[in-house]
Protein backbone atom coordinates (compact mmCIF):
# COMPACT_ATOMS: atom_id res chain seq x y z
CA UNK A 1 0.00 0.00 0.00
CA UNK A 2 1.31 3.48 -0.83
CA UNK A 3 0.49 6.86 0.64
CA UNK A 4 -1.63 7.65 -2.43
CA UNK A 5 -4.05 4.83 -1.59
CA UNK A 6 -4.71 5.88 2.01
CA UNK A 7 -6.39 9.06 3.24
CA UNK A 8 -6.70 10.08 6.88
CA UNK A 9 -9.88 11.66 8.16
CA UNK A 10 -8.40 15.12 7.68
CA UNK A 11 -7.57 14.27 4.05
CA UNK A 12 -11.11 13.05 3.51
CA UNK A 13 -12.40 16.36 4.82
CA UNK A 14 -10.05 18.60 2.88
CA UNK A 15 -10.57 16.66 -0.37
CA UNK A 16 -14.33 16.98 -0.10
CA UNK A 17 -15.04 13.30 0.56
CA UNK A 18 -16.53 14.35 3.92
CA UNK A 19 -18.26 17.59 4.88
CA UNK A 20 -18.99 19.60 8.00
CA UNK A 21 -22.08 21.71 8.71
CA UNK A 22 -21.29 25.44 8.55
CA UNK A 23 -20.40 26.93 11.90
CA UNK A 24 -17.72 27.96 14.36
CA UNK A 25 -15.38 25.16 15.40
CA UNK A 26 -12.75 24.42 17.96
CA UNK A 27 -10.10 21.77 17.38
CA UNK A 28 -8.22 19.43 19.72
CA UNK A 29 -4.96 18.64 17.96
CA UNK A 30 -1.19 19.07 17.84
CA UNK A 31 1.69 19.29 15.36
CA UNK A 32 1.93 15.49 15.09
CA UNK A 33 -1.49 15.44 13.40
CA UNK A 34 -0.74 16.09 9.74
CA UNK A 35 -2.10 15.23 6.33
CA UNK A 36 -1.19 11.78 5.06
CA UNK A 37 1.88 13.05 3.19
CA UNK A 38 3.21 14.54 6.43
CA UNK A 39 3.52 17.97 4.82
CA UNK A 40 0.65 20.00 6.29
CA UNK A 41 -0.52 20.47 9.86
CA UNK A 42 -4.05 19.14 10.19
CA UNK A 43 -5.37 22.41 11.63
CA UNK A 44 -3.83 24.40 8.77
CA UNK A 45 -5.33 22.03 6.22
CA UNK A 46 -8.74 22.41 7.87
CA UNK A 47 -8.53 26.20 7.72
CA UNK A 48 -7.39 26.06 4.11
CA UNK A 49 -10.45 23.92 3.34
CA UNK A 50 -12.69 26.75 4.57
CA UNK A 51 -13.59 25.55 8.06
CA UNK A 52 -14.06 28.44 10.50
CA UNK A 53 -11.76 27.56 13.40
CA UNK A 54 -12.12 29.79 16.44
CA UNK A 55 -10.00 28.08 19.08
CA UNK A 56 -7.49 25.26 19.53
CA UNK A 57 -7.15 22.79 22.39
CA UNK A 58 -3.89 20.96 23.05
CA UNK A 59 -3.15 17.68 24.87
CA UNK A 60 -0.05 16.59 26.81
CA UNK A 61 3.17 17.83 25.16
CA UNK A 62 1.36 20.95 23.91
CA UNK A 63 0.36 22.08 20.45
CA UNK A 64 3.92 21.58 19.16
CA UNK A 65 4.05 18.02 20.58
CA UNK A 66 7.48 18.81 22.00
CA UNK A 67 6.97 19.57 25.71
CA UNK A 68 8.59 17.22 28.21
CA UNK A 69 6.67 14.17 29.35
CA UNK A 70 4.30 15.02 32.17
CA UNK A 71 5.16 18.75 32.13
CA UNK A 72 2.44 21.35 32.61
CA UNK A 73 1.69 23.26 29.42
CA UNK A 74 0.33 26.82 29.50
CA UNK A 75 -2.34 28.35 27.29
CA UNK A 76 -0.97 30.32 24.36
CA UNK A 77 -1.34 31.51 20.78
CA UNK A 78 -0.70 29.25 17.82
CA UNK A 79 2.06 30.47 15.50
CA UNK A 80 0.62 28.53 12.55
CA UNK A 81 -2.92 29.92 12.66
CA UNK A 82 -2.88 32.83 15.13
CA UNK A 83 -5.61 31.11 17.14
CA UNK A 84 -5.92 30.94 20.91
CA UNK A 85 -4.68 27.67 22.41
CA UNK A 86 -6.39 26.26 25.49
CA UNK A 87 -4.12 23.69 27.15
CA UNK A 88 -5.77 20.54 28.44
CA UNK A 89 -2.58 19.51 30.23
CA UNK A 90 -1.92 22.47 32.50
CA UNK A 91 -4.22 24.10 35.00
CA UNK A 92 -6.98 21.79 33.80
CA UNK A 93 -7.36 18.41 32.11
CA UNK A 94 -11.02 18.96 31.27
CA UNK A 95 -12.19 21.84 29.05
CA UNK A 96 -14.27 24.47 30.81
CA UNK A 97 -17.76 25.05 29.38
CA UNK A 98 -16.83 28.72 28.87
CA UNK A 99 -14.14 27.69 26.36
CA UNK A 100 -16.78 25.88 24.32
CA UNK A 101 -19.75 28.22 24.70
CA UNK A 102 -19.22 30.16 21.46
CA UNK A 103 -18.59 27.05 19.33
CA UNK A 104 -20.96 25.04 17.16
CA UNK A 105 -18.76 21.96 17.26
CA UNK A 106 -15.26 20.66 17.97
CA UNK A 107 -12.95 18.72 15.66
CA UNK A 108 -10.46 16.22 17.04
CA UNK A 109 -7.35 15.05 15.20
CA UNK A 110 -4.80 13.37 17.45
CA UNK A 111 -2.23 10.64 16.71
CA UNK A 112 -2.80 7.81 19.17
CA UNK A 113 -0.27 4.94 19.29
CA UNK A 114 -2.51 2.17 20.59
CA UNK A 115 -1.61 2.16 24.29
CA UNK A 116 -4.14 2.84 27.05
CA UNK A 117 -1.74 5.07 28.97
CA UNK A 118 -0.78 7.30 26.01
CA UNK A 119 -2.69 10.29 27.30
CA UNK A 120 -4.03 11.96 24.15
CA UNK A 121 -7.07 9.68 24.22
CA UNK A 122 -7.95 10.81 27.74
CA UNK A 123 -8.03 14.45 26.65
CA UNK A 124 -10.54 13.26 24.06
CA UNK A 125 -12.53 11.47 26.76
CA UNK A 126 -12.92 14.67 28.80
CA UNK A 127 -13.97 16.58 25.70
CA UNK A 128 -16.56 13.93 24.86
CA UNK A 129 -17.99 14.10 28.36
CA UNK A 130 -18.30 17.88 28.29
CA UNK A 131 -19.66 17.76 24.74
CA UNK A 132 -22.38 15.40 25.89
CA UNK A 133 -23.27 17.66 28.80
CA UNK A 134 -23.45 20.77 26.62
CA UNK A 135 -25.05 19.22 23.54
CA UNK A 136 -21.94 20.16 21.52
CA UNK A 137 -21.24 18.01 18.44
CA UNK A 138 -17.82 16.38 18.26
CA UNK A 139 -16.22 15.24 14.99
CA UNK A 140 -13.19 12.94 15.15
CA UNK A 141 -10.94 12.96 12.09
CA UNK A 142 -9.71 9.40 12.33
CA UNK A 143 -6.32 7.97 11.50
CA UNK A 144 -4.90 4.42 11.68
CA UNK A 145 -3.62 2.76 14.81
CA UNK A 146 0.11 2.61 13.95
CA UNK A 147 0.62 -0.70 15.78
CA UNK A 148 -2.34 -2.35 14.08
CA UNK A 149 -5.98 -3.02 14.73
CA UNK A 150 -5.97 -6.80 15.10
CA UNK A 151 -8.24 -7.38 18.10
CA UNK A 152 -6.65 -10.77 18.74
CA UNK A 153 -3.46 -8.81 19.49
CA UNK A 154 -5.09 -6.68 22.20
CA UNK A 155 -3.37 -7.16 25.56
CA UNK A 156 -4.48 -6.62 29.13
CA UNK A 157 -4.61 -6.23 31.96
CA UNK A 158 -8.02 -4.60 31.75
CA UNK A 159 -8.07 -1.42 33.79
CA UNK A 160 -9.55 -1.78 37.27
CA UNK A 161 -11.34 1.57 37.28
CA UNK A 162 -12.14 1.46 41.00
CA UNK A 163 -8.53 0.87 42.03
CA UNK A 164 -6.41 2.48 39.30
CA UNK A 165 -8.37 5.22 37.57
CA UNK A 166 -6.47 8.38 36.61
CA UNK A 167 -5.23 10.23 33.54
CA UNK A 168 -3.48 7.04 32.37
CA UNK A 169 -6.85 5.32 32.18
CA UNK A 170 -10.41 6.38 32.97
CA UNK A 171 -12.57 3.65 31.43
CA UNK A 172 -12.17 -0.16 31.54
CA UNK A 173 -9.95 -1.18 28.61
CA UNK A 174 -6.74 -3.16 28.00
CA UNK A 175 -3.22 -1.75 27.79
CA UNK A 176 -2.95 -2.45 24.04
CA UNK A 177 -6.41 -1.73 22.72
CA UNK A 178 -6.12 -2.32 18.92
CA UNK A 179 -8.67 0.40 18.07
CA UNK A 180 -8.38 3.75 16.31
CA UNK A 181 -9.10 6.92 18.22
CA UNK A 182 -12.40 7.25 16.36
CA UNK A 183 -13.42 3.73 17.31
CA UNK A 184 -12.54 4.43 20.94
CA UNK A 185 -14.76 7.52 20.83
CA UNK A 186 -17.65 5.45 19.47
CA UNK A 187 -17.19 2.76 22.11
CA UNK A 188 -16.96 5.25 24.99
CA UNK A 189 -19.96 7.22 23.79
CA UNK A 190 -22.01 4.02 23.88
CA UNK A 191 -20.63 2.30 26.97
CA UNK A 192 -20.29 5.36 29.17
CA UNK A 193 -23.59 6.77 27.89
CA UNK A 194 -21.99 10.13 27.16
CA UNK A 195 -24.82 11.25 24.90
CA UNK A 196 -22.55 13.25 22.62
CA UNK A 197 -23.52 13.93 19.00
CA UNK A 198 -20.48 12.14 17.58
CA UNK A 199 -19.27 11.90 14.00
CA UNK A 200 -16.15 10.00 12.97
CA UNK A 201 -14.62 10.70 9.55
CA UNK A 202 -12.85 7.40 8.77
CA UNK A 203 -9.50 6.83 7.14
CA UNK A 204 -9.94 5.55 3.57
CA UNK A 205 -7.87 2.62 2.36
CA UNK A 206 -6.68 1.26 5.71
CA UNK A 207 -6.91 -2.43 6.57
CA UNK A 208 -6.95 -2.90 10.33
CA UNK A 209 -4.26 -5.56 10.10
CA UNK A 210 -1.83 -2.99 8.68
CA UNK A 211 0.86 -1.48 10.88
CA UNK A 212 2.20 1.97 10.06
CA UNK A 213 4.98 0.90 7.65
CA UNK A 214 2.44 -0.92 5.46
CA UNK A 215 0.48 2.28 4.87
CA UNK A 216 3.32 3.91 2.94
CA UNK A 217 2.73 7.15 4.86
CA UNK A 218 5.64 8.79 6.71
CA UNK A 219 5.83 8.30 10.47
CA UNK A 220 5.47 11.68 12.16
CA UNK A 221 6.86 11.66 15.73
CA UNK A 222 3.83 11.72 18.00
CA UNK A 223 5.67 13.08 21.05
CA UNK A 224 9.32 13.69 21.98
CA UNK A 225 10.14 10.07 22.80
CA UNK A 226 8.04 8.37 20.11
CA UNK A 227 10.10 9.30 17.09
CA UNK A 228 9.68 6.11 15.07
CA UNK A 229 7.33 3.19 14.51
CA UNK A 230 9.56 0.78 16.43
CA UNK A 231 9.30 2.89 19.59
CA UNK A 232 5.52 3.08 19.20
CA UNK A 233 5.24 -0.69 18.79
CA UNK A 234 7.21 -1.51 21.94
CA UNK A 235 5.89 1.39 24.03
CA UNK A 236 2.91 -0.51 25.55
CA UNK A 237 5.35 -2.88 27.25
CA UNK A 238 8.54 -0.92 27.83
CA UNK A 239 6.69 2.06 29.29
CA UNK A 240 5.98 -0.09 32.35
CA UNK A 241 9.66 0.39 33.27
CA UNK A 242 9.07 4.12 33.80
CA UNK A 243 7.80 3.18 37.24
CA UNK A 244 11.20 1.64 38.06
CA UNK A 245 14.82 2.67 38.59
CA UNK A 246 15.77 1.55 35.08
CA UNK A 247 16.11 3.92 32.14
CA UNK A 248 13.90 3.39 29.07
CA UNK A 249 16.32 5.26 26.83
CA UNK A 250 14.48 8.54 26.49
CA UNK A 251 16.47 10.96 24.29
CA UNK A 252 18.36 8.09 22.71
CA UNK A 253 17.62 6.83 19.19
CA UNK A 254 16.15 3.67 20.77
CA UNK A 255 13.72 5.25 23.23
CA UNK A 256 11.30 2.61 24.53
CA UNK A 257 13.24 -0.07 22.68
CA UNK A 258 15.72 -0.66 25.48
CA UNK A 259 16.01 -0.59 29.27
CA UNK A 260 19.09 -0.37 31.40
CA UNK A 261 20.86 0.54 34.62
CA UNK A 262 24.48 0.58 35.81
CA UNK A 263 23.77 -2.43 38.05
CA UNK A 264 21.92 -4.55 35.48
CA UNK A 265 23.41 -7.90 34.43
CA UNK A 266 22.36 -7.43 30.83
CA UNK A 267 23.81 -10.72 29.57
CA UNK A 268 21.88 -12.75 32.14
CA UNK A 269 18.67 -10.81 31.51
CA UNK A 270 18.94 -11.30 27.73
CA UNK A 271 19.69 -14.99 28.15
CA UNK A 272 16.55 -15.48 30.26
CA UNK A 273 14.40 -13.32 27.95
CA UNK A 274 15.51 -15.14 24.81
CA UNK A 275 15.02 -18.49 26.52
CA UNK A 276 11.38 -17.53 27.09
CA UNK A 277 10.98 -17.56 23.27
CA UNK A 278 8.19 -15.00 23.13
CA UNK A 279 6.71 -14.69 19.62
CA UNK A 280 8.06 -12.04 17.30
CA UNK A 281 10.76 -10.65 19.59
CA UNK A 282 14.32 -11.23 20.80
CA UNK A 283 16.86 -9.26 22.82
CA UNK A 284 20.51 -8.32 22.84
CA UNK A 285 22.82 -6.85 25.47
CA UNK A 286 23.87 -3.24 24.84
CA UNK A 287 25.35 -0.28 26.68
CA UNK A 288 23.98 3.26 26.54
CA UNK A 289 24.16 6.54 28.46
CA UNK A 290 20.85 8.24 29.27
CA UNK A 291 20.61 12.03 29.33
CA UNK A 292 17.51 11.99 31.55
CA UNK A 293 16.95 10.45 34.97
CA UNK A 294 17.18 7.78 36.10
CA UNK A 295 20.93 7.38 35.58
CA UNK A 296 21.48 10.55 33.55
CA UNK A 297 25.10 10.65 32.41
CA UNK A 298 25.82 7.15 33.72
CA UNK A 299 26.87 4.25 31.52
CA UNK A 300 24.08 1.70 31.68
CA UNK A 301 24.12 -1.96 30.86
CA UNK A 302 21.01 -2.54 28.86
CA UNK A 303 18.63 -4.95 27.17
CA UNK A 304 17.55 -3.93 23.70
CA UNK A 305 14.39 -5.52 22.35
CA UNK A 306 14.44 -6.51 18.68
CA UNK A 307 11.15 -7.11 16.90
CA UNK A 308 11.47 -10.01 14.46
CA UNK A 309 7.79 -10.21 13.47
CA UNK A 310 5.62 -7.13 14.10
CA UNK A 311 2.39 -9.05 13.50
CA UNK A 312 3.24 -11.67 16.11
CA UNK A 313 4.95 -9.62 18.80
CA UNK A 314 2.98 -8.89 21.95
CA UNK A 315 4.71 -5.86 23.50
CA UNK A 316 2.88 -5.93 26.84
CA UNK A 317 3.75 -9.58 27.33
CA UNK A 318 7.36 -8.81 26.43
CA UNK A 319 7.50 -5.87 28.86
CA UNK A 320 6.00 -7.84 31.73
CA UNK A 321 8.30 -10.81 31.10
CA UNK A 322 11.43 -8.66 30.99
CA UNK A 323 10.34 -6.77 34.12
CA UNK A 324 9.84 -10.05 36.00
CA UNK A 325 13.25 -11.30 34.87
CA UNK A 326 15.00 -8.14 36.10
CA UNK A 327 13.11 -8.14 39.41
CA UNK A 328 13.92 -11.80 40.07
CA UNK A 329 17.58 -11.57 39.04
CA UNK A 330 18.38 -8.32 40.89
CA UNK A 331 16.03 -8.04 43.87
CA UNK A 332 18.51 -5.98 45.88
CA UNK A 333 19.15 -3.39 43.17
CA UNK A 334 15.72 -3.12 41.57
CA UNK A 335 13.31 -0.52 43.00
CA UNK A 336 10.03 1.15 42.18
CA UNK A 337 10.29 4.85 41.45
CA UNK A 338 7.73 7.68 41.68
CA UNK A 339 6.98 9.43 38.40
CA UNK A 340 5.55 12.92 39.05
CA UNK A 341 3.50 14.52 36.27
CA UNK A 342 1.03 17.37 35.98
CA UNK A 343 -1.77 14.80 36.16
CA UNK A 344 -0.23 12.92 39.13
CA UNK A 345 2.01 15.40 40.99
CA UNK A 346 3.14 12.94 43.68
CA UNK A 347 4.09 10.33 41.10
CA UNK A 348 3.02 7.62 43.53
CA UNK A 349 1.54 4.29 42.43
CA UNK A 350 2.79 4.90 38.91
CA UNK A 351 3.18 1.20 38.11
CA UNK A 352 -0.33 0.39 39.30
CA UNK A 353 -1.72 3.22 37.17
CA UNK A 354 0.23 2.03 34.13
CA UNK A 355 -0.55 -1.66 34.39
CA UNK A 356 -4.10 -0.95 35.50
CA UNK A 357 -4.48 -3.14 38.57
CA UNK A 358 -2.97 -3.59 41.99
CA UNK A 359 -0.67 -6.39 43.02
CA UNK A 360 0.98 -7.09 39.66
CA UNK A 361 4.44 -6.12 40.90
CA UNK A 362 4.28 -8.67 43.68
CA UNK A 363 3.20 -11.37 41.24
CA UNK A 364 6.06 -10.60 38.87
CA UNK A 365 8.63 -10.67 41.66
CA UNK A 366 7.53 -14.10 42.93
CA UNK A 367 10.06 -16.52 41.48
CA UNK A 368 7.81 -19.46 42.42
CA UNK A 369 5.29 -18.40 39.79
CA UNK A 370 5.63 -19.85 36.31
CA UNK A 371 6.47 -16.83 34.17
CA UNK A 372 4.82 -17.81 30.84
CA UNK A 373 1.59 -18.72 32.59
CA UNK A 374 1.61 -15.56 34.69
CA UNK A 375 2.21 -13.31 31.67
CA UNK A 376 -0.57 -15.04 29.74
CA UNK A 377 -2.98 -14.52 32.63
CA UNK A 378 -2.04 -10.86 33.06
CA UNK A 379 -2.32 -9.97 29.37
CA UNK A 380 -5.71 -11.58 28.88
CA UNK A 381 -8.41 -9.09 27.87
CA UNK A 382 -11.65 -11.01 28.42
CA UNK A 383 -14.65 -9.56 26.63
CA UNK A 384 -12.75 -6.74 24.92
CA UNK A 385 -13.22 -8.04 21.39
CA UNK A 386 -16.96 -8.50 21.93
CA UNK A 387 -17.25 -4.99 23.37
CA UNK A 388 -15.23 -3.42 20.57
CA UNK A 389 -16.71 -5.12 17.51
CA UNK A 390 -19.97 -3.12 17.34
CA UNK A 391 -17.94 0.09 17.08
CA UNK A 392 -15.39 -0.92 14.44
CA UNK A 393 -15.04 1.20 11.30
CA UNK A 394 -12.56 -0.99 9.41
Amino acid sequence: MTSSSIAYGVDQLTRGAATLPPGRYGMLTNDAARTVDGATLSRVAVVQAGVELRRLFSPEHGIAADAADGARVADGVDAATGLEIVSLYGERLRPLPAALADLDGVLVDLPDIGARFYTYIWSLSHLLEVGGELGLPITVLDRPNPIGGDLTAAEGPLLDVDACSGFLGRYPMPVRHSLTIGELARLWNAEEQLGVELTVVPTAGWDRGDHQPATGAPFVPTSPAIACYESALLYPGVCLFEATNLSVGRRTPQAFQQVGAPWLDADAACEAFNKAALPGIASEAVAFTPTLEPHAGERCQGVRLIVTDPAEVRPVAAGLALLAIVMRQSPGAFAWRPYPTAANPSGERHFDLLVGRRGVGELLADSHRDLPRLVAELTAAPGWRERAEPHLLY
